[in-house]
């Protein structure tokens, strides 16, 4: 919240450049701040905007959570409010910004400026289905999809927290390297973290309504098939450039290898212990993150043939929102299983199991 000051007021107190300079060195500072002077001068007000409410929406965000968790009912929708409301407003400020920086002269360049862009219209979206989950009564899914919104938000705390960081691993790098090595498993992890949190606060092991499986065995092979010929295209298109192609590829396959293991070990648990809700959202979620990489590179081509990026710029790109955008449609997915498992419930009359979406949610709140 304080980055912003210097560029508003020379010689005002840079806290966080302090920080970073004695966590890592001055010169690793003063080369990252050396040319924003311009891009951010020409949106200060906006990037104030956003920089300010995003740092109180870091502060909404568990204020929300734990009203849920404890059933606080009128605290957690009355900070509800106010945490949509700031959402838009911030990342109104942030839209200002991209729509008055061109890419190339985003911090570390047009895959840069493209992650933020998407994490700026994940954001929004996924406040946005948060609250018509809330309005149609459906707390599971409220929880879901800001929970999700939270991840997105969280993407800007922890690329500072590798700014310090990763130099300790990779010395000798920039602040822009950083930011490249960093924009590799960021959306990956932060969307990992939003399905760990839903799946522990939900605890129903059937729901009334979901019936057999969207991703039966053929169809989950399949796109096994599919991901893994796409990420073999893209080690290999990084294994062609040098160290740099092999740093950024460590940087995106370690926390997918992770996440694509702790998907498949805990859909399969699931199986064997009859939790088929749990089942399901977890073969869900598999299913997107093995698709990710076809996402990806279908980007990747695209952003080299229409936005004229080289062929590395448009495949970090196209690395690095693809988990992030595939965990946005299995959150998806998983709202329609819902929705639709209400909608079969209701066409079946009174005779049918009563519905169980809001009740057995435990420990969340109705909205």
């Amino acid at each position: 919240m304080t980055e912003l000051w210097p560029y508003a007021q020379r010689g005002a107190p840079a806290f966080g450049e302090w920080v970073l300079a004695r966590a890592v060195s001055p010169r690793y500072v003063a080369e990252a701040v050396a040319d924003r002077l311009g891009p951010y001068g020409r949106s200060l007000v906006a990037l104030v905007v956003h920089s300010v409410l995003g740092g109180a929406l870091m502060l909404l965000g568990p204020v929300q959570l734990l009203s849920a968790v404890r059933r606080r009912i009128r605290l957690h929708r009355a900070v509800g409010v106010v945490f949509a409301l700031t959402v838009y407003a911030s990342m109104a400020g942030a839209a200002a910004y991209l729509v008055r920086t061109a890419p190339r002269d985003a911090f570390s360049g047009p895959a840069f400026w493209i992650v933020l862009t998407t994490i700026l219209v994940g954001t929004v979206l996924s406040v946005t289905f948060g609250i018509f989950a809330a309005v149609g009564r459906f707390p599971d899914l409220h929880q879901r999809w800001l929970l999700l919104c939270y991840g997105f938000l969280m993407t800007a705390p922890l690329l500072r927290l590798e700014w310090g960081a990763l130099p300790w691993l990779l010395p000798g790098l920039s602040m822009a390297d950083i930011n490249r090595v960093a924009v590799m498993h960021l959306g990956s992890v932060v969307a990992f973290g939003a399905l760990l949190a839903s799946r522990a606060l939900d605890r129903r092991a059937t729901v009334s309504g979901v019936r057999g499986t969207w991703v039966p065995t053929p169809v989950l092979a399949v796109v096994h098939l599919a991901g893994a010929a796409a990420l073999a295209w893209i080690v290999r298109s990084y294994l062609g450039r040098g160290s740099e192609g092999l740093r950024l590829l460590v940087a995106y396959l370690i926390p997918y290898a992770v996440t694509y293991a702790v998907l498949l070990v805990r859909q399969r648990r699931a199986g064997r212990d009859g939790r088929s809700w749990a089942r399901e959202e977890w073969r869900l979620h598999l299913a997107a993150l093995c698709l990710a990489p076809v996402l990806s590179v279908g980007a990747t081509l695209l952003f080299g043939r229409y936005m004229g990026l080289d062929r590395g710029t448009a495949l970090s790109a196209g690395v690095a929102i693809g988990c992030g955008m595939l965990a946005f449609a299995a959150t998806a997915a998983v709202s329609l299983r819902i929705v639709s498992a209400r909608e079969l419930v209701e066409r079946e009359g009174p005779a049918a199991p009563p519905r169980s979406a809001p009740g057995p949610v435990t420990r969340v709140a109705n909205p």
